[in-house]
């Protein structure tokens, strides 16, 4: 029989030929992502997010870069400069210039009563109270974790007297708590009559703050635990005979970052404040270490007669306490594939 191709001086249909596979457009291939890459991706799009984000990595590298600042602005923050150039104060040992005493040499002015640089100050302050609170943030995540997600998988008397324990610490007033517990702890290392290191002021305020931080992380953390050890990967996990500690490290913890990273974003804001409210009245870091605290309670003192000595550390401190808030909700809201946002 003959084929259609072969037939001439005929109207019959040509076969076609097959398609090349190379002249065909590739189609996309469908790639999956990640829960990292979706929560980033989320993240990306909102830009107060973003915003408050390039904010609090900004205070960070300025806090981690104070020594090269200082050096390249040919100051330091513990030099009595007014010692030095009587000029820079007036017969009552505040700054001679408007304004504080700002000039070219001199960027935001001098401190009243000591003479030292007001720049060095605020970011050495700034080193200091983020090391400081950052150091018991991360304390009180990890006994937060541990207790609220033992108590949690646990259950039974475990869990009674964790919970119990956890009430009894929150009806602490912890505000009176840690003024009233600084003095006493630094005196038990340090002779009342000795001059205390600042580094038994940073150990006691870390020691201090994260005793009474931790309970609200350790109830939530129970309360989602609670909720997990019930779900079909737990269960799976316990009739394959994994240990208690082997689903805590690989079952729940892993389903447990979410709310661990939000309410660390929204302790750490807190824990700067309480920082700095330790050295406020005055059982914090003293007059010797920049920090914010003291150049609040210095401002609170002279803000009559020097109002310019109080703006530099308050607009500092409010714009990086509400970037860390917004930037907390907008972590929460990546991590929510529920929002809106």
């Amino acid at each position: 029989m003959t084929s259609p191709i072969e037939i001439k001086g005929t109207d019959a249909p040509v076969l076609d030929k097959d398609p090349d596979p190379k002249a065909a457009p590739e189609e996309k291939k469908l790639a999956g992502r990640s829960p990292g890459q979706l929560m980033w991706s989320r993240f990306k799009r909102d830009k107060a997010g973003v915003i408050s984000a390039c904010i609090v990595i900004f205070f960070f590298a300025v806090a981690a870069l104070a020594p090269v600042i200082s050096k390249l602005y040919g100051k330091d923050p513990y030099t009595l400069y007014a010692q030095e150039d009587p000029l820079l104060f007036d017969e009552f040992n505040y700054p001679a210039g408007a304004n504080g005493g700002i000039s070219s040499e001199y960027w935001f002015g001098i401190e009243p009563k000591l003479g030292r640089d007001v720049f060095m100050q605020l970011v050495y302050g700034m080193r200091t109270s983020l090391y400081t609170a950052l150091a018991a943030t991360l304390l009180m995540v990890l006994v937060g974790v541990l207790i609220g997600i033992v108590g949690g998988y646990m259950g039974g008397k475990v869990d009674y007297w964790l919970g119990r324990v956890t009430d009894f610490l929150l009806a602490f007033p912890s505000q009176l708590f840690f003024v009233a517990s600084m003095p006493v702890i630094t005196t038990i290392f340090v002779s009342p009559e000795d001059a205390t290191p600042t580094y038994v002021k940073a150990l006691a305020i870390i020691g201090v703050l994260s005793f009474l931080g931790w309970m609200g992380l350790a109830r939530l953390i129970r309360a989602v635990t609670l909720s997990l050890r019930e779900r079909e990967f737990v269960e799976a996990a316990k009739v394959a005979g994994a240990s208690p500690w082997r689903i805590i490290r690989k079952e729940l913890l892993p389903n447990l970052v979410t709310p661990i990273l939000v309410q660390a974003t929204y302790l750490l804001p807190s824990t700067i404040l309480s920082v700095a409210f330790l050295s406020f009245v005055g059982v914090g870091y003293d007059a010797t270490t920049p920090d914010w605290g003291r150049m609040f309670a210095t401002g609170a003192e002279i803000y009559e007669l020097d109002p310019t000595y109080m703006l530099f550390p308050g607009v500092a401190m409010v714009v990086f306490v509400v970037a860390f808030n917004l930037l907390g909700d907008s972590v929460r809201d990546a991590f929510d594939p529920k929002t809106g946002r």
